[in-house]
């Protein structure tokens, strides 16, 4: 198993960055692709990033493609998710999961095995 914690989530004016972190223990870190969805309120779990096991390949929703990017760090067991650009409709609770596997990396949640807490990010107008 592998347990994730997010952090780097926060208050931002419109425009400005935030950098999110996931750190991950429990079985080697490379063994996973890594993902970041969110979930505002009333809304479903949607898909944001995500990247393989090596870095090589990585995914986006269509409203997250040149404003956000993922990235990982292995030696550091760690995935981030760099924020440009914020806008209000990007307020949501991020999570990042886990899927242990090297084909990918997926876009469905229903592939993660593995789900942080969540850390809250709010863009204001």
């Amino acid at each position: 198993q592998v347990q994730l914690v997010e952090s780097g989530g926060g208050l931002v004016q419109a425009g400005g960055s935030l950098r999110l972190s996931c750190a991950a223990s429990g079985r080697t870190f490379s063994y996973y692709a890594m993902g970041w969805f969110r979930q505002a309120p009333g809304k479903e779990r949607e898909f944001v990033a995500s990247i393989s096991w090596s870095g090589r390949s990585t995914r986006y929703v269509d409203s997250a493609k040149g404003r956000f990017t993922i990235s990982r760090d292995n030696a550091k067991n760690t995935v981030y998710l760099q924020m440009n650009n914020l806008k209000p409709d990007d307020t949501a609770v991020y999570y990042c999961a886990a899927h242990e596997g090297t084909v990918g990396p997926p876009v469905s949640a229903n592939e993660y095995e593995y789900w942080g807490q969540g850390t809250q990010v709010t863009v204001s107008s």
